[in-house]
């Protein structure tokens, strides 16, 4: 499925208008000890209404009939850093996709000497890969060579692939991964979903709130910046998704019987919105979306959101605005940097309303 507008026939969305000064030490770069302690800024879209919570308030918002839709992808320690074999030069590869068994699409730096035929190493030899072709973007397919389980050999060489803004590492490897993730396969992590802790989604789910789990494996596109000036020649990468039947069940019903489907993260809202009818039915199965979701969007299943502060001219900040409007949601960004909230991975949440 393709991008979609909304049916706006707008032809242009300028990049400068997302703009909003963000000082660079509101990007948080340590997870909170306390996942449910972030800050939580409320929104109500249709009044323009702010208020400052704590996370584990998000409780007071849902009500019985409501449903709650996780993103339970799993990180993958997709960043791998080795050698040139015969040259001992660093090189430094990025997992994105898996194309077939041990082939892989990956992101390799310094990528101009890794020609086809050239052998990376890992782990003094614990992992080698073979440098395939070239393919779009600049990306190479390479295939993998070890003994043993690849998960397992990944898991003892591979780090986090944390976004560029962040530069502290990583203590805890578990904190850049949502409790409740399950299936494997994302380059980075859906960061609304860590602020749940397991102790909240009991007290969600024995409060009457249905949860539902859907799967989209997050791609690196995720944080590629907006180049073009004219916001709609911008290209969103694929991700794949999967909604089991349970789960589009589940969204149906509660949506059905009048109550407000609260996506956790902009994933869950592009998955359910991918996969949904003209009526707002989900369909369960599996799936593939590079839906590029900005104002002028209606929404078809989504009623609220929960996510995190994103940075300026992002496709992100372009979804929220697509809910909440572009002027409220600057607004209410310049609200959060006057209040010092913490943005992106590791910072704060919103619920818009």
């Amino acid at each position: 499925m393709g991008a979609m507008s909304g049916g706006t026939g707008q032809n242009s969305l300028k990049k400068q208008d997302f703009y909003f000064e963000l000082p660079k030490e509101l990007i948080a770069q340590d997870p909170l000890e306390d996942r449910s302690s972030s800050r939580l800024l409320v929104l109500d879209r249709r009044t323009g209404g702010i208020s400052h919570r704590v996370f584990r308030d998000i409780v007071e918002y849902l009500q019985p009939g409501d449903c709650l839709v996780l993103n339970d992808t799993k990180v993958i320690p997709a960043r791998l850093l080795g050698e040139r074999k015969g040259t001992g030069a660093h090189v430094e590869v990025l997992l994105l996709k898996r194309r077939a068994g041990d082939v892989w699409e990956t992101l390799v730096k310094p990528g101009r000497k890794c020609r086809p035929g050239t052998i990376l190493s890992f782990g003094e030899g614990l992992l080698e890969a073979e440098v395939l072709e070239t393919v779009e973007e600049g990306n190479r397919l390479i295939r993998f060579l070890y003994k043993g389980i690849f998960e397992e050999v990944l898991d003892r060489l591979g780090e986090m692939p944390l976004p560029p803004y962040i530069t502290h590492k990583l203590q805890d490897k578990n904190r850049y991964q949502t409790i409740y993730a399950r299936h494997e396969g994302s380059a980075a992590a859906p960061t609304a979903g860590l602020h749940f802790t397991k102790e909240l989604l009991e007290q969600i789910a024995a409060g009457g709130v249905q949860i539902a789990y859907v799967t989209l494996h997050v791609g690196l596109g995720t944080f590629r910046p907006v180049k073009e000036e004219n916001v709609l020649d911008h290209h969103m990468h694929s991700e794949s998704y999967h909604i089991s039947q349970e789960a589009a069940d589940t969204i149906n019903a509660a949506k059905a019987k009048g109550g407000r489907i609260y996506c956790v993260g902009t994933t869950s809202c592009r998955t359910l919105e991918s996969a949904a009818d003209e009526r707002g039915i989900v369909n369960s199965g599996l799936g593939s979306t590079d839906i590029f979701i900005y104002p002028g969007y209606r929404f078809k299943v989504l009623d609220a959101l929960i996510t995190n502060f994103h940075l300026p001219e992002s496709t992100l900040v372009m979804l929220v605005s697509a809910l909440a409007g572009r002027e409220q949601v600057l607004d209410a960004y310049k609200k959060a940097v006057d209040e010092g909230y913490r943005f992106f991975s590791f910072g704060d949440a919103m619920l818009i309303l």
